[in-house]
């Protein structure tokens, strides 16, 4: 089986001096649940080469079994440093694509051509689509064949404004999640601010926050079960 797991290649926190990048536990968990079931795993950004990586989720509080694991773990180290360039990958290569959150797919994925062409090839072929936290960012703009939203109708899930609002950061994302998943016609839910919640409707799978990103890689796995 083979999937695809596409990071971030945006670094800047919108007009603040800080960094974004990817969610380190949104990452590593789910690699984990793949690469423990055997699944092969290609790793890919919109840039190629180290995603980079959200200062914040290095802090020791944000520290998990997975994110220890992935720091011990040479291999999956030298893999995460050399993501393919996400245009030159191909959906047809891949069973299931599944996207990490952090802040910065909200700048670059969400707005990526080559990243919406996948995610439309994908639900088109029949084939899961998983994305936590921020990372249902890049459902923003993808359609179906009928011209519509691939969330409308569908039941989904992602970072809550008030969780956005918990780390101050309202007034610098480009847009807010939970807006912008209802505004698109997505049936939007949640859980309390972080707490593990997961939707699957359909090919389509949604995480809430970071406490998500394992469940949501076992419901990718049941999926393509």
């Amino acid at each position: 089986m083979n999937l695809l797991m596409v990071l971030t290649s945006h670094d800047k926190l919108g007009n603040t001096a800080e960094k974004t990048g990817f969610w380190l536990e949104e990452f590593a968990a789910p690699y984990y649940v793949f690469k423990d079931a055997g699944v092969t795993i290609t790793l890919a950004s919109p840039l190629g080469g180290q995603p980079p990586l959200d200062p914040k989720s290095d802090d020791p509080s944000a520290q998990t079994a997975a994110t220890v694991r992935f720091k011990a773990d040479a291999a999956a180290i030298a893999v995460l440093a050399n993501t393919q360039k996400l245009s030159a990958v191909a959906a047809a290569d891949f069973d299931a694509v599944f996207y990490p959150g952090g802040h910065g797919p909200l700048w670059d994925l969400a707005e990526d051509a080559a990243s919406i062409a996948l995610i439309e090839s994908m639900l088109a072929a029949g084939k899961p689509v998983a994305a936590v936290c921020h990372a249902p960012a890049v459902l923003r703009h993808p359609k179906s064949a009928d011209g519509k939203s691939v969330v409308e109708g569908k039941r989904v899930t992602g970072f809550t404004n008030t969780e956005e609002a918990a780390v101050g950061l309202t007034d610098v994302v480009p847009f807010l999640v939970e807006d912008m998943l209802a505004a698109n016609g997505g049936v939007y839910s949640k859980a309390a601010d972080w707490q593990p919640y997961v939707v699957t409707d359909g090919m389509l799978i949604t995480g809430q926050n970071p406490a998500s990103s394992e469940p949501a890689a076992h419901a990718l796995m049941a999926l393509l079960a």
